[in-house]
């Protein structure tokens, strides 16, 4: 993949570890939704600056308890589509949702 265009595909791998490894194998618990929302975000971004592509990145999460209620997301973005990009991680457990969204906006040096 070219180093100024954004992989996707290689991004939503890394978000889906970050989630496991802070989530991962837990229940939902109210009390701590503010700290792992934090602890996601962070380690998405340094896992994605530490990649060393000239982009500026945004990184949005949210945690829902499992209760039937519905949760719907929209993102619109007016960028660069040949080199900028985006992806959605969509993860689950048992108690809890977790969408994380990641924007990536090339610099041009």
């Amino acid at each position: 993949m070219l180093q100024g265009v954004f992989n996707a595909d290689e991004a939503s791998v890394s978000v889906k570890e970050c989630i496991e490894g802070v989530i991962g194998g837990t229940d939902y618990n109210q009390c701590k939704v503010n700290q792992w929302t934090a602890s996601i975000v962070e380690h998405s971004l340094t896992h994605l600056v530490n990649q060393g592509r000239p982009f500026k990145y945004m990184v949005n999460c949210a945690i829902m308890q499992k209760s039937g209620a519905g949760l719907h997301t929209a993102n619109s973005c007016y960028w660069d589509t040949a080199t900028d990009g985006s992806c959605t991680v969509r993860w689950e457990n048992r108690t809890m949702y977790c969408v994380v969204s990641v924007f990536a906006v090339a610099v041009t040096l």
